[in-house]
Parts: structure tokens; sequence; C-alpha cells
């Protein structure tokens, strides 16, 4: 591959020959000095997995700043909880 000043990318599809059909993805990002390839590919399932898992960690994240904000009544001491 040719390295450019500015960096380009390209992908691939999807494969319908799997049952549950395989997502593929392919990735060459060229920069001046270098290059960086990649490759990844997931059945429909383990993407509704993945989509669950970052959804769940969300929802876990926003609950933990939820209590770490809310104010406490003045005469209550953290340790009165």
């Amino acid at each position: 591959m040719k390295a450019s000043n500015s960096g380009s990318s390209k992908a691939a599809a999807v494969d319908a020959s799997h049952p549950f059909g395989v997502h593929a993805l392919k990735l060459a990002w060229c920069g001046r000095s270098s290059v960086i390839e990649g490759q990844l590919s997931i059945t429909t399932p383990g993407l509704l997995a993945v989509g669950g898992m970052v959804s769940s960690i969300l929802l876990g994240a926003a609950a933990v700043v939820l209590v770490s904000t809310r104010k406490l009544p003045e005469d209550t001491l953290p340790r009165d909880l």
C-alpha cells in the first residue's frame, strides 16, 4: 500500500452463506509513515450480544453517576446511611 498524507480507509460486507450471516469488516488506514490494518468478523447474534453488554455497561455507569452526585440532607453524614 502506498502511504498518503491524509488518512484513508476501506471496508467489506456480509457473508450470506452462514446461517446467521457473518458480518465482516476489513479496515486499512494509511498514514504518512505507517499503515494500520485490521479485520473483524461477527455473527448477528454475536453483534446483538455485544450491543446488550455495551448498553448494560452504560446503564450501570449512569446509576453510579446518579448515586454519586445526589444531595444529602444537611444534617446527614454518609456514615449515617
